[in-house]
């Protein structure tokens, strides 16, 4: 079920299946920013990735000692949620732990999605809530793809990202099946532009994790229409195309990421799982500014 919300500025759409946002339409110009989902390139608009980020190894990993498992990105981004609150400037979804959530993994919890519009912005909160009697672990992330070229008549390398600050910044390394190798690529020397080409992304995403910026930029060399993204609460952000000429690239804010490809243990020993106590929350938030 999609579900509409607007103000004078925006108007986006969201649906249940997935609680991802599939459109933000800017109504100055009724310029659309997000992909549209084309199956062709890509399906997904904007998924939820939760209780994992990107690949566990063979798609299988440990809690106490027992084996579960789950695909690429986990289990939100396929599951139906509920309406959970509408007001006049917010939308909320909600998962909740189940019987089929259960045999892939084994915590109750809920997941709250709330969007909320304010002027040309969409500010995205995360609420994950442990409904278990023992600690939870999970990672989770977003991975909404915007699209590039957003007018047409224009190439993907009319467009680039701008740090918010100068970077002396590496790249964490994937390995040709998706998990990291634990080496760095240097990328960015006192430099905060990115210039965007196909070949940016032949060895797949780049992901940072020492960043100084909070905040990064869309922008095209032929106009001032752009997005900016304030990932500041996230400690590693990842951005990523298909390489195959696909018009859209991804900014994606992450608690946690896919394993080292060495990496056998117990899932709440993996780097960056988050470990939530019973009765308590866990929130972050990220915000997607549009500029007609």
């Amino acid at each position: 079920m999609l579900k509409t919300l607007e103000n004078n500025l925006l108007k986006i759409t969201a649906s249940t299946f997935g609680g991802e946002l599939h459109s933000i339409k800017g109504k100055k110009t009724n310029t659309e920013f997000l992909w549209d989902g084309n199956e062709t390139y890509w399906k997904y608009h904007a998924p939820i990735l939760f209780p994992i980020v990107g690949k566990v190894y063979d798609n299988k990993y440990i809690i106490n000692n027992k084996t579960f498992e789950l695909p690429q990105h986990g289990l939100a981004r396929t599951s139906e949620f509920n309406l959970f609150e509408q007001t006049e400037n917010s939308l909320t979804f909600e998962l909740k732990h189940s019987k089929v959530t259960l045999e892939k993994y084994p915590f109750k919890f809920s997941l709250q999605i709330k969007y909320t519009l304010e002027d040309s912005s969409v500010k995205i909160e995360y609420i994950v809530n442990n409904l278990d009697n023992t600690d939870i672990y999970f990672s989770i992330g977003a991975h909404p793809a915007f699209k590039c070229p957003i007018l047409e008549n224009e190439n993907f390398q009319d467009y680039y990202f701008e740090f918010s600050e100068k970077e002396t910044a590496s790249t964490m390394e994937l390995t040709s099946d998706g998990y990291f190798s634990g080496k760095k690529i240097p990328l960015l020397k006192e430099e905060n532009i990115i210039g965007l080409t196909t070949e940016l992304f032949k060895n797949d995403a780049l992901v940072f994790n020492s960043l100084k910026s909070h905040t990064i930029t869309l922008k095209s060399k032929n106009h001032s229409k752009n997005v900016t993204f304030d990932f500041n609460e996230f400690p590693y952000l990842g951005l990523w195309s298909k390489p195959s000429g696909a018009p859209f690239v991804c900014i994606e804010p992450w608690f946690g990421h896919a394993d080292y490809d060495d990496f056998r243990g117990e899932f709440k020993n993996k780097e960056g799982i988050i470990s939530l106590e019973i009765n308590k929350s866990f929130k972050c938030t990220y915000t997607i500014t549009v500029n007609e």
